[in-house]
């Protein structure tokens, strides 16, 4: 992580596998909790996520497993607060749109980011990263995408959930470098906003999406289980979900996500005998090409780093060139936010937010 007081650090390798594993883990599990349950609540069970992932973290901080960092309380606030925003209308965007048109929707979340960081931050992409992310998310798309019923409404919660995912994506990495804070201390501070907001909004967001009471479900055993599994997943895919923002951009995780949507539906056919198709399997393999070819051209147009930093002007300094995957990624990546988790038709946190 790179900060004064941590006492745990994982590279950008281990960031990335570790938000690989994590969301197939939690996509799994929500199925399982969602499907066959029948709790399909997905707001409240957000804010039970990051409830549990802030008292994990205040455990944590009690074993000094890191060290606590105050900085602007007025920027955590408003980051925490917009986070969990962009996870109701993401949840809006799925209830008022055919899944379709979702999809086409988290599919616009990297050329949006893109869009921003050009404007607002200066930020260069190469002709070779533009085409790359472009045959990603046709692959991504040929692979997912397949009604697109449009509506007023829908479209307009689209184009929110879109600008302020990005927004907060792009605050995550800034933030992080901005203030020096590592991943672990943002998380720890915001998680209580988001969870406030989410746990406000989310019954009767999803009252209003599925006409239940979360309230008045039917809680077994079994269900209490997975909801709990569910939340103890949670507490890495909220951990790697910044962890992978901090040490790369927020781009990157982007296609780490649509890398793990692929992975997720071949999972769904190998383990779950979910419907599959050749459409599937060409669009994955071309998301695949968009994925490795992305991370070959952001390896070999990195700038060279310096040789003698501190670790703390390291954090700063790295990240928006790190590629998705290295050469000792390589046979690594093989597992499947908010986010990622579309084969389960809700959106997920990357958290995803979800989304997995």
């Amino acid at each position: 992580m790179g900060v004064t007081g941590e006492k745990f650090q994982l590279g950008t390798v281990g960031a990335l596998s570790l938000s690989v594993v994590s969301s197939v883990s939690i996509v799994i599990c929500n199925k399982a909790l969602m499907s066959s349950l029948g709790f399909i609540f997905a707001t409240t069970l957000t804010s039970w996520h990051l409830l549990v992932t802030f008292c994990s973290l205040h455990v944590a901080l009690c074993m000094k497993l890191f060290e606590h960092k105050p900085f602007d309380a007025r920027t955590v606030m408003g980051f925490g607060v917009l986070n969990g925003i962009s996870i109701g209308l993401l949840n809006l965007s799925l209830g008022f749109n055919s899944v379709g048109f979702y999809q086409m929707t988290k599919l616009a979340i990297i050329p949006c980011t893109v869009i921003l960081e050009t404007l607002f931050f200066r930020k260069k992409f190469s002709r070779n990263i533009q085409l790359s992310l472009s045959v990603l998310l046709f692959g991504v798309g040929v692979a997912t995408v397949t009604d697109l019923q449009l509506n007023a409404v829908g479209s307009v919660l689209s184009l929110l959930a879109i600008i302020t995912t990005c927004i907060a994506q792009i605050m995550t990495n800034t933030i992080q470098k901005k203030f020096k804070v590592s991943s672990t201390q943002l998380l720890y501070q915001s998680c209580p906003y988001q969870a406030l907001t989410l746990f406000i909004i989310g019954p009767f967001l999803d009252g209003f999406l599925t006409n239940q009471n979360v309230f008045s479900f039917d809680y077994t055993s079994q269900v209490l289980f997975f909801i709990v599994l569910s939340c103890l997943i949670s507490v890495s895919v909220n951990f790697s979900t910044f962890l992978v923002i901090g040490k790369t951009s927020p781009v990157t995780y982007q296609v780490l996500g649509h890398l793990k949507t692929c992975l997720v539906l071949a999972f769904g056919y190998v383990l779950l005998h979910d419907p599959f198709s050749w459409r599937n399997i060409l669009g994955i393999l071309i998301a695949v090409i968009g994925m490795v070819s992305y991370s070959y051209f952001c390896t070999k147009e990195a700038p060279p780093k310096p040789t003698e930093a501190s670790p703390q002007s390291n954090q700063v300094k790295e990240g928006e060139s790190d590629p998705l995957i290295s050469d000792s990624l390589s046979t690594a990546e093989n597992g499947g936010s908010a986010g990622d988790e579309d084969a389960l038709k809700v959106p997920m946190w990357s958290s995803k937010y979800s989304k997995a």
